[in-house]
């Protein structure tokens, strides 16, 4: 069990490191952009 759970721990810290690299990178600009350009094709406004 301390192994899965330090496996669990080493997993989540990577995990919030990239999703923070992304944040500050501007990643979720881009990708917020990209959602809207498609929802609006979808709907069929844009």
């Amino acid at each position: 069990m301390t192994k899965r759970r330090t496996i669990r721990i080493i997993l989540a810290g990577a995990g919030l490191f990239a999703l923070t690299a992304g944040i500050l990178q501007g990643g979720y600009r881009d990708t917020l952009i990209k959602a809207v350009h498609i929802c609006m094709e979808c709907i069929g406004i844009g």
